[in-house]
């Protein structure tokens, strides 16, 4: 059934529990009308011996029909309700009328059960000539003695009225049953037509094809269904332009320094020498291969770092980040000997990759070196309750950045003051994000100053 259209499967489901409810009505209402109607005929009967006791004339009718006489008949005609018959039976055991079409067992039955009887009204039956007889026996007094009135209907009356109502009921179910479908079909083609529209949907997004929006006007599960898949959709286009600007960026970073080597190493074969001599053109050859290592060494970290956040594998240990600046600032400030270092690195622990925060280390002190005017100031402190928090910042002296590039500065190949693309920073917020941290630049009265919040 599973690898049915999902509208027949509703159609099927919805059909299933329909016919099982019919049959389980069609099943369950005979009983319930049959033990109504044997109810109905014993209160029938019951009425039909009130109305016979009416007016204390029991013992007129009982001195008639003892004595034989020929209004016997007359008198249960009269006396007959919706088909009740009555039998007097006097505690010697006579019984009129005789019926003769009551065997002898079953009237020394009756003569029984009339004498052991507690109370003055009993309901009884008895199978009789494949028919149920119904039977209620009342003990009254005749001229100082017992007498007891047998009043009776057959089932044929109840059996009638159970078949007729039972035919018309499993008629009316069969015609419900049969139109209910229709809605059914119609209702299993609505709830899974937005199913076959997400899945075009989902198919074009397979496709690479994510320029079409996703437009489905539902507030239910459906709905926000579509709304997650096109949340989907345009992250994925987002990624999809980043990653054409991403290969944009490689190929103009690779390019230029690939174009200056291959110029330079021509010109010396040629004999000709760019910068005066060769030592120097050389020099220029070195440069440039350095900057292209640098350049391949930061994509394939950058590639190892979304690796990592795909696997969400970090290796945890303990780092004192006050230390670790503290050397990288060592390595570092020879780069700029005529900067001056103010650091105030109190003692701060946190949990992560040694290799990799001295990494992002680097790179945001590197940034700070390119672009400070005289000084750069490095600090760190434990902040919350018990330290369990941490902040470190890095601030220099130089122009500020400018507000429209502030927001994207942590991005891939994002240009910078001077027009130079790099992937430093958005190596240093991708390890920012693996360590659950977060990064953040901001211009003060001081110069640009870069935060790393712990906690």
């Amino acid at each position: 059934m599973k690898n049915k259209p999902l509208f027949v499967q509703i159609w099927l489901v919805i059909a299933g529990i329909t016919s099982g409810i019919t049959l389980l009505i069609l099943v369950v209402i005979p009983l319930f009308l049959g033990d109504f109607f044997t109810r109905e005929i014993y209160n029938t009967i019951e009425d039909a011996q009130n109305s016979l006791f009416a007016g204390r004339q029991q013992d007129r009718l009982a001195d008639r029909w003892l004595e034989g006489s020929n209004t016997v008949e007359r008198d249960q005609q009269q006396l007959n309700i919706r088909t009740v018959r009555h039998v007097l039976i006097t505690d010697d055991g006579k019984m009129a009328p005789n019926l003769a079409t009551l065997t002898a067992d079953f009237r020394q039955q009756l003569i029984a059960e009339a004498r052991s009887q507690t109370s003055q009204i009993q309901r009884y039956s008895h199978a009789l000539n494949n028919e149920n007889l119904f039977y209620v026996i009342r003990s009254e007094s005749y001229r100082g003695t017992k007498l007891y009135v047998m009043s009776y209907m057959w089932d044929a009356h109840r059996n009638k009225l159970v078949r007729e109502l039972s035919f018309r009921l499993f008629l009316i179910l069969g015609l419900i049953m049969l139109f209910s479908w229709i809605p059914a079909l119609w209702l299993a083609k609505y709830l899974s037509r937005p199913l076959v529209k997400l899945e075009s949907y989902v198919k074009h997004i397979a496709d690479r094809n994510w320029k079409e929006p996703i437009e489905l006007d539902r507030k239910d599960e459906i709905g926000r269904l579509a709304v997650s898949m096109e949340q989907t959709r345009r992250q994925l286009l987002r990624q999809d332009e980043t990653k054409q600007s991403f290969l944009q960026h490689i190929s103009h970073e690779l390019k230029t320094p690939v174009m200056v080597i291959r110029s330079y190493a021509q010109s010396i074969q040629d004999g000709i020498y760019p910068k005066g001599d060769l030592q120097t053109s050389v020099d220029v050859i070195d440069q440039e291969a350095e900057r292209l290592e640098k350049r391949i060494r930061s994509l394939l970290y950058l590639t190892k770092l979304d690796y990592l956040s795909t696997q969400k594998q970090v290796r945890l240990e303990t780092v004192r980040l006050d230390r670790l600046a503290e050397e990288v600032v060592d390595r570092l400030r020879w780069k700029r000997p005529e900067l001056e270092w103010s650091l105030q690195l109190d003692p701060l622990t946190v949990r992560g990759d040694r290799e990799q925060w001295t990494i992002a280390l680097e790179n945001m002190l590197d940034n700070q070196i390119r672009y400070a005017a005289s000084g750069i100031s490095v600090s760190t402190e434990a902040v919350g309750p018990g330290g369990g928090g941490g902040l470190f910042k890095v601030r220099n002296d130089g122009p500020p950045i400018e507000p429209d590039l502030l927001a994207g500065l942590f991005g891939e190949f994002r240009k910078g003051q001077h027009g130079e693309f790099g992937l430093g920073l958005a190596i240093v917020k991708r390890i920012a994000d693996l360590h659950q941290a977060s990064v953040t630049a901001v211009n003060t009265a001081e110069g640009v100053e870069f935060r790393v919040t712990f906690g």
